[in-house]
């Protein structure tokens, strides 16, 4: 058998067991973060109050990156598990929403990092409406407009 036939089996890695590489908790959550803003149908990652708290959090130096804000995982040396809140927006299905977005965290992070993917939990915290504006963190909900109820 010819070493580039496909049919011969792999060969071991000879440098397998001359170090260890240690990824950050970090660089999981930014490979998933990226890889759930390419499903189309996301209006944002994480709760309302995670998003304001971030950015208070990209304002200062050295501060945590937005790319995994809303994404909590869990790293060991040969697995991973990802948590993800979602805003979706209005209209998509979001059971096929769900499983594309879980699809390409695990495809992304597993390629990427070697690590198996356990488990990749999703929650929707909202749904962003068609007429409702995208709120600065900055600015109050009713700023120039008049209560609505007294």
């Amino acid at each position: 058998m010819h070493k580039n036939d496909p049919h011969h089996p792999a060969a071991p890695d000879p440098t397998a067991d001359r170090g260890r590489t240690a990824l950050a908790v970090g660089v999981v959550e930014k490979i998933a973060g990226m890889a759930a803003r390419e499903v189309s149908g996301i209006h944002a990652l994480g709760s309302g109050l995670s998003r304001t708290f971030g950015a208070m959090r990209d304002r200062v130096p050295g501060g945590r990156s937005s790319v995994g804000r809303g994404i909590k995982a869990e790293v060991g040396e040969k697995q991973t598990a990802i948590d993800i809140a979602l805003v979706v927006e209005y209209g998509v299905v979001i059971p096929k929403l769900a499983a594309e977005v879980r699809q390409n965290i695990i495809t992304a992070v597993e390629r990427m990092t070697g690590l198996e993917v356990v488990e990749v939990n999703i929650a929707v915290n909202d749904v962003h409406l068609p007429d409702e504006p995208d709120l600065d963190e900055d600015e109050e909900p009713n700023r120039g407009q008049r209560p609505r109820v007294q």
